[in-house]
């Protein structure tokens, strides 16, 4: 019994560029989507001092040299040493996050072991219901 070579379905030209162009605006989509929905981090704070100084800064002698080289005061370095990113987490936009990414690998999952069923059932001439994942 003689088998003939498998030789996989091709793809035209534009269905290639199709693929791309819809790559690409998922690509762009999902690193947009977040900032235009207000997803984004919550920024930074600032904490208030009333009279700053390198010791209620926390600054070290060393540090306080390397502030001064920069020809910064306590005053004018208060707002940089102050200032911190908010890592607050909102719970429903965690909760939501991650429900999405599973989603997504169970659907790429469940769609990649669908087409492996079909390769299987071309190159070896099988039913496409026999052997499930």
């Amino acid at each position: 019994m003689s088998r003939r070579p498998y030789r996989p379905p091709e793809q035209s030209r534009a269905g290639q560029v199709i693929d791309v162009v819809v790559i690409l605006a998922l690509v762009f989509g999902a690193l947009w989507a977040p900032a235009f929905l207000g997803m984004t981090g919550a920024g930074t704070v600032t904490r208030e001092l009333a009279d700053p100084t390198w010791q209620s800064l926390g600054q070290t002698p060393e540090m306080q040299q390397a502030w001064e080289k920069l020809g910064m005061t306590p005053e004018t370095a208060a707002p940089a040493i102050l200032t911190r990113f908010d890592y607050s987490i909102d719970p429903l936009t965690f909760g939501l996050t991650a429900f999405l990414l599973v989603a997504y690998f169970v659907f790429i999952i469940r769609i990649s072991g669908r087409e492996y069923r079909q390769v299987i059932a071309e190159r070896f001439g099988e039913d496409e219901g026999e052997g499930r994942l």
